[in-house]
């Protein structure tokens, strides 16, 4: 591992991190040294992911609780804190997608698609910035969206989330880079992820998946980790308040 992305020594909790995207970065971080606190909902979820990781020899620690919970973030985060170490990286992962058209979204809908992918955001992002503040050193990644960007039918209350996401993560900027704080998001297209699972299985939807994107492809979640293994390491001093976009060039071409 070159040093620029060494991250030996370096403890990472990952939300949203027993299956799927959240999963991949964890495995990845992991591969580069850090020692990776997983989290979810469900304890059983956790402990599959923790057993999944296992044969890296590398640590790995699990904490069951709720990112729109407040108050659970900030009892969590605390024992993270004490039992672990001191969070030197956060991705803020978690995530959630419900599909329909927006004049038949229900109002519950709406606040649960907003409480879970920029609530929690902005309840681990403080929680966990209030201990990086005073040791003046930290990285928070946020995973936002193709969405954050441009929209489609069906997918409003995801769209409207994702956008605030990505200026959730320029504030954290403004306000957190006076720390030594480098906060960034990273921004995928189209992946075969759970998530999307309804979208990869239409055959319509698949080919105009692979027709819209230049790579002529769905992307796999294991193509996000070098991007992650960037802005989580010393390589990204000096790179603040940015989305990168991992969309095999979709959002480059009409």
């Amino acid at each position: 591992m070159a040093p620029l992305f060494d991250l030996t020594g370096k403890i990472a909790l990952i939300t949203g991190s027993s299956r799927g995207i959240g999963a991949a970065i964890a495995r990845g971080l992991a591969e580069a040294g850090a020692t990776v606190v997983l989290n979810s909902r469900s304890a059983a979820d956790v402990d599959r992911a923790k057993v999944e990781l296992s044969g890296l020899n590398r640590p790995a620690y699990g904490y069951a609780f709720d990112v729109t919970d407040q108050k659970a973030v900030a009892s969590a985060v605390d024992r993270i804190e004490e039992e672990v170490g001191p969070i030197d990286i956060l991705f803020n992962n978690a995530g959630i997608q419900r599909r329909a058209p927006l004049e038949q979204v229900p109002a519950e809908t709406w606040r649960e698609v907003m409480a879970t992918n920029v609530d929690s955001v902005f309840f681990v992002g403080q929680a966990v910035a209030r201990h990086m503040i005073p040791r003046q050193r930290g990285k928070i990644v946020n995973t936002c969206s193709l969405a954050s960007e441009i929209a489609r039918p069906s997918i409003a209350p995801y769209v409207t989330a994702k956008g605030a996401v990505k200026m959730l993560t320029k504030a954290m900027c403004g306000e957190w880079a006076k720390h030594n704080i480098q906060v960034n998001g990273i921004g995928p297209g189209y992946f075969k992820t759970e998530l999307n699972r309804a979208l990869f299985t239409d055959q319509a939807f698949d080919e105009w998946v692979r027709k819209r994107t230049p790579s002529g492809r769905w992307g796999e979640v294991e193509e996000l980790v070098g991007v992650a293994l960037l802005l989580a390491s010393p390589a990204s001093s000096y790179i603040n308040g940015q989305v990168i976009y991992v969309d095999g060039g979709l959002t480059a071409v009409m």
